[in-house]
């Protein structure tokens, strides 16, 4: 296992990660965003009102994206082993 090998393999890990976590974080901040707009046109300071639209729009976006993460999420760790079977065979 060279360094090279460690180094392509960290970085796709993280790119995996930002991928996947993307329809989550950007639906929340979409949402997020919305409702600031909303709370600052209004006036209506409550704190809930934040919280639990972000916490139902990020679940619905997972639960949207959840096949779509899998299939990444199994063609990374084929990737890993076939990589791991090669390098170490």
């Amino acid at each position: 296992m060279t360094p090279d090998f460690v180094v392509d393999l960290g970085r796709d890990a993280v790119r995996i990660v930002l991928l996947i976590s993307a329809p989550m974080l950007l639906s929340g901040l979409l949402i997020g965003l919305l409702v600031s707009i909303f709370q600052a046109a209004t006036q209506i300071n409550e704190q809930t009102m934040t919280f639990i639209p972000k916490i139902v729009v990020v679940l619905v976006s997972l639960i949207i994206a959840a096949p779509w993460i899998i299939r990444i999420m199994l063609s990374f760790t084929r990737a890993v082993f076939d990589n791991i079977l090669l390098v170490g065979g």
